[in-house]
């Protein structure tokens, strides 16, 4: 379908338009420089629209008026005149019950909206947002994620005024994503709607969580970065990384049998390294009361080597890069690993704990051939 966005040059419009293009659907941009034909135009054109001009910190408090209030009863009146009804989405707020002037006039807007449902039978989800964050948003405006993570990955300070006040924040993500639902199948009537999930967070921990993220490249170590509120805060720190930090080093450690790095730990699911060894090179020769570790041979040949320190059992295993086999290491069996090759040898490797220098869980024990 064709989907008119107001103030799609926006921080939400930008995610959006990238993300409906995605889906299929064509996508019509309307911005405070777009002339009111054109605006006329694009809504005899939309088959929706979502509706994200707003204003929340103009340099004027007619500006709240002018478009918050103004702009969406013109958007209205122009809905009003189609043939037939379309559905709307429209950005609103949890501040419309404030006595403020950005209340106030997005109140208004509400009601506009509330009308044009009432008086055409358009379908209208009125979404009252709490603070949304995400990639591409602009620091200094009007997100403190935004602020944050933009001076945080930069070493600039920040400020604090209120380290225990707590904000809600829904993910960008998320809030395209229930719209994309709601689109698809859209109801009829009025409806007032909120996002989930919704997060709490104190200024001070959000600030420390994204120290954190910074941390990472010096202590290799990172936290809950795959689900919920820790998921979306890491995906929108590193969006605001300059382009000339899209890349660090990690230590390398060399001898006489080729380089180990340690690329990133976790603090409670152990840590990813790799190492390399050169053709009849052997590397391990010891066995782990209870550590495990898992294997993967990229490029090169590899011959794994078990003994079992309790029954004197052995075992031997071949393997090369083309065939993409995990081997494992099991607690009481001592094991080494030897190129077989012409090549160099590399082999990445995951441990299941950090390694701890006063509790190594690693006991020297060479195999013999």
């Amino acid at each position: 379908m064709q989907v008119l966005i107001t103030g799609a040059n926006g921080f939400i419009g930008r995610n959006l338009a990238l993300r409906l293009r995605e889906a299929g659907h064509d996508v019509l941009g309307a911005t405070r420089a777009t002339s009111d034909a054109d605006l006329a135009d694009m809504v005899k054109q939309a088959e929706a629209v979502v509706h994200l001009a707003g204003a929340n910190r103009p340099d004027t408090e007619a500006e709240f008026e002018e478009i918050n209030d103004h702009y969406t009863a013109q958007l209205c009146a122009l809905l009003r005149d189609r043939s037939a009804a379309i559905p709307v989405i429209a950005a609103s707020t949890i501040q419309v019950d404030r006595d403020t002037p950005y209340g106030r006039t997005k109140a208004n807007a509400e009601t506009h909206l509330q009308a044009l449902a009432s008086d055409s039978g358009a379908p209208v989800n009125i979404c009252r947002l709490v603070n949304v964050f995400g990639k591409w948003c602009r620091p200094d405006y009007n997100s403190v994620v935004a602020t944050f993570c933009h001076n945080i990955a930069r070493d600039l300070p920040i400020t604090i005024s209120a380290p225990d006040a707590e904000v809600r924040l829904v993910h960008v993500d998320d809030v395209i994503t229930g719209w994309l639902a709601w689109l698809a199948s859209p109801g009829s009537g009025a409806q007032i709607t909120a996002i989930a999930p919704e997060y709490r967070i104190t200024l001070q921990e959000l600030a420390d969580r994204l120290r954190e993220y910074r941390a990472i490249r010096e202590t290799h170590t990172v936290g809950e970065t795959g689900t919920g509120l820790g998921r979306a805060l890491y995906a929108t720190y590193i969006s605001y990384l300059p382009v000339d930090d899209f890349a660090y080093p990690v230590t390398r450690h060399g001898d006489e049998r080729g380089v180990f790095a340690e690329m990133l730990r976790t603090e409670h699911s152990g840590q990813f390294s790799f190492f390399t060894a050169g053709p009849g090179v052997t590397r391990g020769g010891h066995y782990h009361h209870a550590k495990t570790e898992k294997f993967l041979v990229l490029k090169g040949r590899a011959r794994f080597r078990f003994y079992n320190m309790d029954s004197g059992e052995t075992h031997a295993l071949d393997t090369y890069g083309a065939e993409s086999i995990v081997v494992e290491t099991v607690p009481g069996w001592s094991h080494d690993i030897t190129n077989i090759g012409e090549d160099e040898l590399i082999c990445m490797l995951w441990a299941n704990e950090l390694f701890d220098r006063d509790r190594p869980d690693t006991i020297a024990h060479r195999l013999t051939s």
